[in-house]
């Protein structure tokens, strides 16, 4: 029998909650039930209380109250709950969470869920689930459900939809998962242009007993792949697609962020990187580009994508952010250029071709790096250059060799 823990505001939702309760009780589960409510005195007798949940984080609790400011109290909440789940996961003391709630419950309980290992079941019903969903959501497999209507009280569609949810937080936790495949983990970034180098680079590492998580590019799957990294469960990082550098230093829409490249730093792990795709940044359909871009040379590679070629000045800043993130990991890295293309696009006679601008990356990077730097003469999808990232990870690898368990755990 698993303990699924309730999470929510059980001043102002207390009948839906217990609804939720009841259900998973009838499935066989027990219930720990968790009020983040900072208004009245809950409606219904919580397993943990709020002052429970505050002292995770230290929260004077009652002087935040006592200011009556709403906004606070949710900022508060959603520092203290974080903080609290992890605790009860950390113990093995709930084996899943489930929340429902409007803005407020759903920006507490979700941060809550975004501090959990990913795999960890998580549901949250939220009244704001229809609509961009990406700042609940985060890097984590938060499984976000649409209340249809206001999560206020019950009716025959809430009632419904509380029960689905009951059923889906149930079902995740019965089912039962293998995730150790009994090899160390290496992740790679990928995009579809650079497809190829890192399907063949994988062969190699699968071959040498690695399992490979490749990662797409897009921003969110560089701060995914980030995020696995930060787990300490990843042994080597293939990042031969670092474009999401592209849209953070141009203004694409692809971006991942400033610290996109840290967490190999942070967790002290080989890596091989490449200047993949930097070639190009990423709007959404033509007419959505920026008034400020016009004139500079663009591919459509859909309707609903339009690539910008980099030039020069951006490519020398993208290698150089490149080279500084790279220097600032302990662990051995290197950065292996493919001079005659760093995209399927970006090869002589292609959209993208633009030597100078290609000139001013290469150079930038060798003027920055401290690690070592090895140029090629083959484009980023040669079997030449996928063979080369590949085994020079297994190099670096062996200097920092990890085993099974120090991989796991």
């Amino acid at each position: 029998m698993a303990t699924i823990a309730i999470l929510g505001t059980l001043d102002s939702k207390p009948d839906e909650h217990t609804f939720v309760a009841d259900r998973i009780r009838e499935c066989g589960h027990s219930v720990a039930l968790i009020d983040v409510g900072t208004g009245n005195e809950p409606k219904v007798s919580p397993d943990f209380t709020r002052y429970d949940v505050a002292a995770a984080t230290g929260l004077d609790l009652d002087s935040l109250i006592a200011r009556h400011d709403r906004g606070e109290c949710v900022v508060a909440m959603s520092k203290a709950a974080p903080a609290f789940l992890s605790q009860l996961v950390e113990a093995g003391k709930i084996d899943g969470v489930i929340s429902l709630g409007g803005g407020g419950g759903t920006a507490i309980a979700t941060a809550a869920m975004r501090a959990l290992p990913v795999g960890f079941p998580k549901v949250m019903v939220s009244t704001v689930a229809s609509g961009n969903t990406a700042h609940y959501v985060g890097t984590k497999d938060i499984v976000m459900i649409p209340s249809i209507v206001d999560v206020n009280g019950l009716n025959r569609i809430s009632r419904m939809i509380f029960a689905r949810a009951a059923g889906a937080i149930c079902g995740m936790v019965d089912a039962t998962v293998d995730s150790a495949s009994g090899k160390p983990l290496i992740v790679a970034s990928m995009f579809g242009n650079t497809t190829e180098c890192v399907n063949q680079a994988k062969a190699i590492l699968e071959e040498a007993g690695y399992e490979v998580l490749v990662f797409h590019a897009t921003g969110s799957g560089g701060q995914a792949m980030e995020s696995l990294i930060e787990s300490g469960m990843v042994s080597g990082v293939l990042d031969v697609t670092t474009t999401e550098w592209a849209d953070e230093v141009v203004g694409g829409v692809l971006s991942a962020g400033p610290t996109r490249m840290d967490a190999m730093t942070q967790s002290k792990v080989p890596a091989v990187v490449a200047p993949g795709c930097v070639d190009m940044v990423n709007f959404g359909a033509r007419k959505t580009v920026p008034e400020s871009f016009e004139g500079r040379n663009f591919y459509i590679h859909n309707p609903q994508v339009t690539l910008m070629r980099t030039n020069a000045e951006e490519c020398a800043e993208i290698g150089r952010n490149l080279a500084i993130k790279a220097n600032a990991n302990p662990a051995p890295v290197a950065i292996l250029n493919p001079l005659k293309a760093v995209s399927e696009i970006n090869g002589e006679g292609q959209s993208f071709y633009d030597p100078e601008a290609d000139r001013a990356l290469f150079d930038a990077i060798h003027k920055y790096a401290k690690v070592e730097v090895v140029d090629f003469p083959e484009t980023i999808n040669s079997s030449a250059f996928a063979q080369a990232c590949a085994k020079k990870l297994l190099k670096l690898m062996e200097h920092t060799p990890s085993t099974l368990a120090e991989t796991f755990h």
